[in-house]
């Protein structure tokens, strides 16, 4: 759900399209996440293209390419993908169970922030493709756990979108 962009005219698709070429837009997006990323959490320092910046931002750092065996998803991949850069910011904890996120793109791949929450643990509530099924503890109440299981779609949302106009130039 959320923002888009839509061009009028063959000159403003034009110079939106070059904007997005050269990654001149602005992209954050909100997301509800299983758990939360944690600059504690062992497991996350462990793997390579993931760091912490500051101000407790997770950056993810790691090619996208076709997955190697299910040619219909995505992967994180060390061999022939395309460069990408998410930055995933914790805005509110839902206990462990869950967080909403914010997802700054650097880059803009097929699948990019779900592919890159997945591949550090934290898949999108809803993703019926990168995300595997949950147990949830036993005291967590049926209504939460029914509202996060039967989720409809996945949980993202794109929540701004920064450029310049095309013809005038301003923000």
């Amino acid at each position: 759900s959320g923002l888009l962009v839509v061009a009028r005219t063959a000159a403003a698709h034009a110079a939106l399209s070059a904007a997005f070429r050269a990654h001149a837009i602005e992209r954050e997006y909100l997301a509800i996440v299983w758990g939360a990323p944690d600059a504690a959490e062992p497991r996350l320092a462990g793997l390579p293209g993931v760091a912490w910046e500051a101000g407790g931002v997770l950056r993810i750092e790691a090619a996208i390419g076709r997955h190697p065996v299910d040619r219909k998803r995505m992967a994180v991949v060390t061999r022939g993908g395309r460069h990408a850069v998410t930055r995933v910011r914790v805005v509110q904890r839902f206990g462990s169970l869950a967080a909403l996120v914010a997802c700054r793109l650097e880059t803009g791949r097929t699948h990019q922030i779900r592919v890159h929450l997945a591949h550090v643990g934290h898949p999108l509530v809803g993703d019926p493709v990168y995300a595997r099924r949950r147990s949830l503890p036993a005291a967590v109440p049926v209504g939460i756990k029914a509202a996060l299981r039967g989720f409809p779609r996945q949980a993202l949302h794109a929540a701004r979108l920064g450029l310049r106009h095309p013809v005038s130039g301003a923000p």
